[in-house]
């Protein structure tokens, strides 16, 4: 698995180490704070499992259209409209730098435009072009990483599950 939050080129490329450094579920199960109770080392290590399948798979699908995972990320972001690249570098946690170079690839491939914002016209807004939604949606079509799981589940299920990882994971918001 690749990590989200690590900053840099190899981000990018997809190959930064996972959670910043390499280290297998089981040498993270071994860092865990010994006072915490049983059940919550489970859930935690569950959690690890699920982010790494997720982050795989969104990788596998992100390739299969020849996007790396930054780009289906910035992608994801634009789905509901333009975005300031100031908050592109914020919410994916990556220096303004790297942004910048992102999105002068994707500008090339004609995933993106760039336009100054018509209130500042320092900022440069990003907008997704029909062919940047087009290749984000044909990802989001390809992850398969909880379909099969999910589906064991019953309705009411799967609204717990829900309802619970809202709780624990702060700003979380679900999909509407």
């Amino acid at each position: 698995m690749k990590y989200l939050t690590t900053a840099g080129p190899d981000v990018e490329r997809g190959t930064a180490p996972a959670y910043g450094c390499s280290v297998t579920s089981s040498e993270h199960h071994a860092v865990l704070d010994n006072r915490r109770d049983p059940v919550t080392a489970q859930v935690l290590e569950l959690f690890w499992a699920a982010s790494q399948a997720f982050y795989d798979n969104y990788d596998e699908a992100a390739a299969r259209h020849d996007l790396t995972r930054m780009q289906a990320f910035v992608l994801a972001n634009l789905m509901s409209g333009p975005k300031p690249m100031r908050f592109l570098a914020e919410h994916l946690k990556c220096e303004p730098s790297n942004i910048t170079g992102l999105v002068d690839r994707m500008e090339a491939r004609g995933l993106v435009t760039r336009e100054p914002d018509p209130e500042d016209r320092r900022v440069k807004r990003i907008t997704a072009t029909e062919v940047g939604r087009a290749s984000f949606d044909a990802v989001w079509g390809g992850l398969t990483f909880a379909a099969e799981p999910l589906a064991g589940l019953s309705g009411a299920e799967r609204e717990t599950l829900r309802d619970l990882l809202a709780r624990v994971v702060p700003n979380a918001k679900a999909a509407e």
